[in-house]
């Protein structure tokens, strides 16, 4: 994907220069309009990692130092989100995996090093030692568990690298095993939100979340497990985690299959209408080449082709090339019942659709 891989690294330096240190999250007919770091309400939102993400992903595959100027401004940014406290859940891992701990991996920089720490402090202190569980959410969701939650525990195992200190993965295996319990379900689809009772850990709810029903199959969150075990199998060893990838990412295929190789917003949705969710592919090829890192022969290369094919169908379907837009992945969805961010432009599909373009050339930065 050669061709693909130079058209994003010229859309991302023009967005740069649009963009500059503005956090954007949603195109408006082909503009980011809104800054997430305007007012220190937006500032705690979740995506607003991505953005970085990205500068920090072309930085690496260019050199450009146009590209870690930008992102670096964007972190300096963020410590208003440190400072806030209120409203920080945790997704503190997508939000300082992407721009804190990516600059501590590329340039060395201590106090990038010290954000991501912070950040990762912040998360294991959700931990719940008597369910064995990170609760995702604030208010009154003490039991709340996120199938999502798997991409942001690698920001606990980063620290216990770190520092050498193992707490930090306790936690974050603690969490990726009661998730593979009670979100997987046995045919590899999985739920999004799981209830949980705060003192015992037992299952009370499973709601539908950003699904279309409870039992269905909300596309995203099965491209969050995708991924989320394989990530988690790279930084154990735990080959459990990797056999749940596996089923997740074989069901993920068996629907795609289905529908050109582009994901429905829920794989379980009715006929009509037709809701489509371009950013679930995006990062189930993220995990998908993934687990081919961990495989060999004709299964290594299995998972890679259908990596490939669902990138191609989103380029051919779903993406604007114009250089003067804003947003490349478009007909993204938030939520099934949710009309204002349905089919819209998401800034982090782009994330996810540039680090699986850039994983099949050999230039990932391997952030997560």
């Amino acid at each position: 994907m050669d061709e693909t891989c130079a058209k994003l690294l010229e859309r991302f330096a023009a967005e740069r220069e649009r963009v500059g240190a503005r956090i954007p999250y949603i195109a408006e007919d082909h503009v980011y309009r809104k800054d997430m770091s305007a007012t220190p309400e937006d500032l705690v939102w979740w995506t607003n990692g991505f953005w970085p993400g990205i500068l920090w992903q072309c930085y690496h595959a260019t050199g450009d130092d146009a590209f870690r100027e930008v992102a670096r401004a964007v972190e300096d940014k963020l410590d208003g989100a440190f400072e806030r406290y209120t409203g920080l859940h945790h997704d503190v891992g997508f939000m300082w995996l992407l721009s804190a701990v990516a600059d501590w991996r590329l340039t060395g920089n201590e106090r990038s090093q010290a954000r991501g720490l912070h950040a990762a402090h912040l998360l294991a202190g959700r931990y719940n030692p008597r369910g064995r569980f990170i609760r995702s959410w604030n208010r009154d969701r003490a039991g709340w568990v996120i199938v999502d939650s798997m991409m942001n525990i690698p920001l606990l195992y980063w620290a216990s690298d770190t520092l050498g200190d193992p707490r930090f993965t306790y936690v974050a295996c603690d969490h990726a095993d009661t998730v593979m319990e009670k979100t997987v379900r046995a045919d590899g689809s999985c739920n999004h939100i799981i209830v949980l009772d705060p003192a015992s850990g037992d299952l009370l709810d499973t709601p539908a979340g950003q699904g279309c029903a409870p039992g269905s199959s909300w596309s995203r969150g099965q491209s969050w497990a995708v991924y989320g075990f394989a990530l988690s199998y790279r930084h154990t060893g735990d080959r459990r985690y990797l056999d749940c990838a596996r089923r997740v990412g074989h069901y993920f295929v068996s629907q795609v299959a289905r529908t050109g190789n582009v994901a429905l917003l829920d794989f379980r949705q009715p006929e009509e209408p037709e809701y489509w969710d371009a950013l679930a592919g995006c990062i189930a090829a993220c995990g998908m080449l993934e687990i081919a890192r961990a495989c060999e022969g004709a299964e290594r290369a299995s998972w890679v082709e259908w990596a490939v094919r669902i990138l191609r169908a989103t380029d051919e379907r779903f993406c604007d090339w114009d250089v003067t837009h804003d947003g490349v992945v478009q007909m993204c969805s938030g939520a099934y019942h949710s009309a204002h961010d349905r089919h819209v432009h998401m800034c982090y599909a782009d994330y996810y659709f540039l680090e699986a373009v850039l994983r099949l050339e050999g230039k990932d930065a391997l952030l997560w």
